[in-house]
């Protein structure tokens, strides 16, 4: 009888020096793709370098990257390192995620958001009602956009009633819903709103 195959091992194995940059590049390279703080055991062990040779790597690239007035740096936060941008530029990466994130709604977006804000929680066929105009499309946007949530189902039809977002009220500057300008006189009651969106069916 034969002997089993040799199992191949699962890890790849390397000498980190042997990458061109050596440790320091093979550490910024895994600092780039990690999406929470990595530990200096995480990394010592991934790499199989002594724990003691990484904290001075660490420590030499956050003060290379401050030296070059780099836009990023590499920071200690909560157990392990990441590299951020640096907050010399906050204004600058805010101003670009913003413009980036909210490209201007359009007049229907404007007007289904106001809908809501005023009459949350609101089914789409109610948004619809006061509308005239089917807004599915209106409502993924702006749902997409962090602006809307789902605030659960409505008792009598099962249907997903919808209100606005902390974020929503960041971006008007606001503490709560009860600091928006009286504006909701001017929409349809609830019950105008069903015998409206009921017509609409029949």
């Amino acid at each position: 009888m034969s002997e089993p195959d040799t199992v191949v091992e699962e890890q790849i194995a390397f000498d980190v020096n042997d990458f061109p940059g050596g440790a320091r590049s093979v550490i910024e390279a895994v600092l780039m793709v990690v999406d929470e703080p990595i530990s200096e055991l995480a990394l010592a062990s991934a790499l199989e370098l002594p724990v003691d040779d990484v904290v001075a790597h660490l420590h030499d690239l956050e003060q290379e990257y401050a030296a070059q007035q780099r836009g990023f740096t590499l920071r200690s936060v909560a157990g392990g390192w990441r590299i951020y941008s640096r907050s010399d530029y906050a204004p600058v990466v805010e101003k670009f995620l913003l413009d980036g994130q909210q490209a201007k709604l359009t007049q229907a977006s404007l007007e289904t958001l106001a809908v809501i804000a005023y009459r949350q929680p609101i089914s789409r066929s109610r948004v619809s009602a006061v509308r005239g105009v089917n807004v599915d499309g209106v409502v993924r946007t702006l749902l997409n956009r962090g602006l809307i949530e789902e605030l659960g189902a409505d008792g009598d039809g099962g249907a997903i009633l919808y209100g606005t977002t902390d974020y929503f009220l960041q971006r008007l500057g606001l503490g709560t819903l009860d600091e928006l300008p009286a504006l909701a006189p001017y929409l349809p009651e609830v019950d105008l709103l069903d015998e409206i969106a009921e017509q609409g069916r029949g």
